[in-house]
């Protein structure tokens, strides 16, 4: 690792091409520009070609400008990230599951439009790999369908989120017994949330293994397309329903008795989310209702 003064200098110098302007540049004296660059030049060779007018770099100065150039953009990026006044600048990092990442992707694009140094940066990923990912600071904050007991981490409401059974258009499911005319699709989280909704809807009905396997896919994007096609039902996470592109081609078996799931925010508890990261949850709260 080098100096940063050091570096300043050499960087100035390769600018300016005097020794002298590049000491009256930085308030220092010219010896000290010059013992600066010997010590540079101990450890890469020589960097300038001194007897030219203005001064030439040679193949290794070249490639110490860069170097120092790519130091200035990164202490440019770490002062960006860490100033409170730079609201709509910088990035805005998130990780969720894939029904609630549907939703709020397209939100966090157009918030990004309206103020393009923005940088949105998201993830999906189920709630294990949601936590590790906050914890370890990959991600500033993160959304998760079970809340943590990890102290670590801070968790507040952010949404709710019901299960809906789903199935093809005009389709007979108001019973057990249509169910299993129709046949299940199942995805990841499909069997923990069919248990939860229909053991409610149909008491007593002899589980979701028993019915006929219809299908699966573990994108969230795609589980309806099967549903779409005839081929079966599901449930699935409003969310996830909201954003299929086809909604004619399927529907919601409404009930009396449902199934709410909270989403839970997430971040580090031992230091408050950015002030990027408030703007983007303020934004999407206001438009999530």
């Amino acid at each position: 690792m080098y100096q940063p003064q050091w570096l300043r200098s050499f960087a100035t110098l390769a600018d300016v091409g005097s020794f002298t302007e590049t000491a009256d540049r930085l308030g220092i004296t010219q010896a000290a520009v010059s013992q600066h660059i010997r010590h540079l030049e101990q450890t890469l060779g020589p960097l300038m070609l001194r007897s030219k007018r203005p001064l030439e770099l040679t193949p290794a100065g070249q490639a110490l400008l860069i170097y120092c150039q790519e130091i200035d953009r990164a202490d440019q990026r770490l002062t960006l990230r860490l100033s409170e006044a730079e609201v709509t600048c910088g990035e805005i990092s998130v990780i969720t599951p894939g029904s609630i990442g549907l939703q709020i992707y397209p939100l966090l694009l157009a918030l990004q439009q309206q103020h393009p140094d923005l940088v949105m940066r998201h993830r999906f990923a189920p709630d294990s790999e949601v936590m590790d990912a906050v914890l370890h600071n990959r991600f500033e904050m993160g959304m998760v369908t079970q809340k943590p007991d990890d102290r670590r981490l801070s968790a507040t409401r952010f949404a709710e989120e019901p299960l809906e059974l789903v199935a093809p258009a005009g389709a007979q499911a108001a019973s057990w017994q249509d169910l299993e005319a129709l046949g299940y699709i199942d995805h990841p989280d499909g069997q923990a949330m069919a248990t939860r909704l229909l053991s409610r809807r149909f008491p007593g009905n002899p589980g979701v293994r028993n019915l006929p396997l219809r299908g699966f896919s573990n994108q969230i994007s795609l589980i309806l397309e099967p549903v779409a096609r005839g081929l079966g039902f599901t449930v699935i996470p409003r969310y996830a329903r909201l954003a299929f592109a086809r909604p004619e081609t399927i529907q919601v078996i409404e009930s009396e008795i449902g199934l709410v799931d909270t989403i839970w925010l997430i971040h580090r508890a031992e230091w408050p989310l950015s002030s990027r990261a408030k703007l983007a949850l303020a934004w999407l709260q206001e438009r999530l209702g």
